[in-house]
């Protein structure tokens, strides 16, 4: 059974000096590629950084390019033209982290509309898909990517939290859908417990977001309240209750829809 995590945050602080044993378990756990989020210039460059000296083969652990929403006011003249350079880069396969964060709103909305815009023209120009961050904005979103949508090749919401109404209408924009451990937890998740059912084969993958959204359903715990690409299994099995499905054809089609979102190798030799 092969996972691919579509959105860990391997350059976080917290991974520090443990990224290969991080990496090991995410392997031996099944999750066999690995997408390394982008959410700044300097992020984003250290993102691919860390794919090429943790990954000789170039097969397994690829990364985005972008600027989060939380940091859209750090845009400046250079921003466009370093994240394109780096966006041509071997290894780096989607725009982002971007999007609209109207939940926290630590840049101003305006400007996080404009540094989106951004985002997606590029996107367009390089032929690339889209790494999306949506909290409380779905319907500006929505807006904003009609402009776009005809000319991505593809996007995905990231750690999809919303309701149904928005759901369906990012399916009805034929927007992917990324689920991560926010499902696993019964204070705030359930109500994405039969909306799952509704996200097609071919749409839906599945992410860490690590170090972040530890599944709340994880036995043990580990001390530190970290999460890690390995306990996306736990995801996984969330997921497939709700869809009744078994977690071998959920791995299985999850795993297709993000290869083929991404553009990645498939892996010989590996069960």
């Amino acid at each position: 059974m092969q996972l691919i995590d579509i959105g860990v945050n391997l350059t976080n602080p917290s991974f520090d000096g443990k990224h290969q044993a991080v990496l090991d378990r995410a392997y031996a756990a099944g999750v066999c590629q690995l997408v390394l989020t982008g959410t700044s210039v300097d992020g984003s460059e250290l993102a691919l950084q860390l794919c090429r000296e943790l990954d000789e083969s170039g097969q397994r652990l690829f990364s985005t390019a972008g600027i989060h929403p939380h940091s859209a006011s750090d845009w400046n003249g250079d921003s466009a033209r370093q994240l394109l350079a780096l966006l041509k880069e071997p290894g780096v396969c989607a725009v982002g982290e971007c999007g609209l964060d109207f939940n926290r709103d630590f840049s101003p909305r305006a400007q996080q509309e404009k540094v989106l815009e951004e985002h997606l023209a590029m996107a367009v120009d390089l032929q690339l898909p889209v790494f999306l961050h949506e909290r409380d904005a779905s319907q500006r979103l929505l807006e904003i990517l009609r402009d776009f949508r005809d000319r991505l090749p593809a996007a995905v919401v990231h750690c999809f939290t919303g309701e149904k109404k928005a759901l369906f209408s990012y399916l009805d924009q034929d927007l992917h859908i990324g689920i991560t451990g926010w499902i696993c937890d019964e204070r705030r998740g359930t109500h994405l417990h039969p909306l799952v059912r509704d996200i097609p084969r071919g749409r839906l993958m599945l992410e860490s977001d690590a170090p972040y959204l530890l599944p709340r359903t994880l036995r043990p715990k580990p001390k530190n309240g970290r999460n890690e690409p390995a306990y996306l299994t736990d995801v996984l099995r969330e997921v497939a209750v709700h869809r009744s499905e078994s977690e071998q054809d959920l791995a299985a089609h999850t795993t297709a829809c993000a290869r083929a979102f991404y553009g990645l190798p498939v892996l010989a030799n590996i069960a």
